[in-house]
């Protein structure tokens, strides 16, 4: 059976809290209940969650090439405009593939690691876009910083908290520096955020989750 999980790349829980993240994360309910028509569309075709995680990658890698391209066959705007496209879609993907796993009883444990591990190689493909454009070393820290936050949230669920998602330099973060890079040519300046964006957003997450394993513990040792 395919499925996907209800964590990071679907409308899974934003915290340990309940809360529904930092930053532009905290619009994800209200783009998942703008998304619902596609979510039944999709279900009654009965399209597999696992191919929507599958076709997030394959936008990220669209948008990545598109970028690549800055300058060149395509006027920049133009080509602006399609990186923001693909990885808006991108996101949408990400979006409806764990909310149609469980509006269809097709959520696995195979179906979560196929979308962790879809959400994570599309960050690392998008990024690969600069690969032309901006030195080795600056690209490699920057695609490293942005996994942080994820396995930090990843060893917080692993030990027992919530899946903690959201900014300040999350995923969609992530995609709309991009979409700025694409539109203004400022590689270095982008790269730059989104590394220290990432690195901040895991120290973020691993102090919350610290505190809410730290309460959690307090409050066992009190019973």
């Amino acid at each position: 059976m395919n499925g996907s999980s209800a964590s990071s790349g679907s409308a899974g829980s934003g915290g340990p809290t309940g809360s529904p993240g930092l930053g532009l994360y905290a619009l994800k309910p209200w783009y998942a209940r703008k998304l619902s028509g596609v979510r039944g569309a999709l279900a009654r075709r009965e399209v597999s969650p696992d191919t929507l995680t599958a076709a997030g990658v394959v936008c990220a890698a669209g948008a990545a090439a598109a970028l690549a391209w800055l300058p060149g066959p395509l006027p920049a705007p133009l080509t602006a405009l399609t990186v923001a496209v693909l990885l808006a879609a991108r996101l949408a993907f990400a979006n409806l593939d764990g909310a149609l796993a469980r509006d269809t009883g097709r959520t696995t444990r195979r179906g979560a690691l196929l979308n962790e591990l879809g959400d994570r190689a599309a960050d690392l493909v998008m990024l690969a876009g600069f690969l032309p454009l901006a030195p080795l070393w600056l690209v490699a820290t920057a695609a490293l910083a942005a996994t942080l936050p994820s396995w930090v949230s990843l060893a917080g669920a692993a030990a027992g908290a919530g899946r903690l998602n959201g900014g300040p330099v999350g995923k969609t973060e992530r995609c709309a520096l991009v979409i700025v890079a694409a539109a203004t040519g400022w590689w270095t300046p982008v790269l730059v955020a989104i590394a220290a964006g990432s690195a901040l957003t895991a120290v973020t997450r691993c102090a919350r989750l610290w505190r809410e394993l730290g309460a959690e513990q307090r409050e066992l040792g009190v019973r």
